[in-house]
């Protein structure tokens, strides 16, 4: 009788398992519209002790666009972009409400909200937010600019432009490295915090990669000492195969044709300004560049097959 007994709370259990399962229902995964956005921190004044929290706060959803410090760049490991800082994120698109905080440790000062807006992201584009200007006030207040990226396709050429988030106007020279600066800028007066128009030019070369010569508006003397290389990228390649295939995507820059670039352009710290950097190198203009376009994955004339 026992055993019977068993062999009854068994089967039951059995049945139970065979009518709770459901093989054939089906969960549907909806399909978010997505647009992405990167930020770029060009506030001269203020800070957390890590920087600023972008966040949206309309929607439950991941956000890495939080401390980031004043002069975002992008952030490499082995010559490999990481997916920090200046980077474009995914973002539900619709109309967004999105607010601006201190990110410190302590919570008085985290709570401390910069800007509250809504914004409009429009799915499959691509977009800038730019925060410049000075938090608190002044001539140079604070401001946030939403840039759409609609960058034409430079074909066998890169794309550069400048993005001044100083307050004063500047030249800025392009050159080889194998050469010296050229008397008449490529990009003339760029207006303090704008953004210039693209300049199309050949992909540059291990050998001869491009420098930028940054200098103040019709002046003679370079506003950062040293000029800086633009970010080279990496072409297509294969690391094993047969001929002509390739298996390692391109990552932009300006030796990859088909890429576009941004040179930022930022402005020293305010001098005593609290949870700023005050080192020698914030007391100075600096330049970094990012990404604006990525390049075809598979190059004109290029058989590729990636693995």
């Amino acid at each position: 009788m026992r055993r019977r007994h068993l062999l009854s709370v068994l089967s039951l259990g059995a049945a139970l398992a065979v009518t709770g399962c459901k093989p054939e229902e089906v969960i549907a995964t909806p399909d978010i519209p997505t647009a992405g956005i990167r930020f770029i921190n060009a506030v001269p004044d203020s800070a957390g002790a890590f920087g600023l929290d972008f966040r949206f706060v309309d929607l439950v959803e991941n956000s890495s666009a939080f401390r980031i410090p004043f002069r975002n760049n992008i952030v490499t490991a082995s010559g490999v972009p990481a997916s920090t800082e200046i980077q474009f994120k995914p973002a539900q698109a619709g109309s967004r409400r999105v607010a601006i905080f201190l990110n410190d440790s302590l919570q008085s000062l985290a709570s401390v909200k910069l800007r509250d807006t809504t914004i409009t992201l429009t799915a499959g584009k691509l977009y800038t937010a730019i925060l410049w200007g000075n938090a608190r006030g002044g001539a140079n207040a604070m401001q946030l600019r939403i840039i759409e990226e609609t960058v034409a396709d430079p074909g066998a050429n890169v794309a550069v432009r400048v993005i001044n988030t100083t307050t004063d106007p500047v030249d800025v020279r392009h050159y080889l490295a194998t050469g010296t600066a050229p008397a008449n800028p490529t990009w003339a007066a760029v207006p303090g915090r704008s953004v210039s128009s693209y300049v199309t030019m050949p992909p540059s070369t291990a050998a001869a990669r491009y420098r930028f010569n940054i200098r103040a508006a019709g002046g003679i003397t370079n506003l950062i000492a040293t000029d800086p290389t633009g970010l080279p990228g990496q072409p297509a390649f294969s690391t094993a195969g047969p001929a002509g295939k390739l298996d390692i995507q391109p990552v932009p820059g300006l030796d990859v044709a088909g890429s576009a670039v941004s040179l930022i352009i930022f402005p020293p710290s305010v001098a005593g300004a609290p949870r700023v950097p005050q080192t020698a190198a914030f007391q100075v203009p600096a330049a970094s560049f990012a990404w604006d376009r990525r390049p075809p994955n598979c190059p004109t004339g290029a058989q590729c097959t990636y693995q």
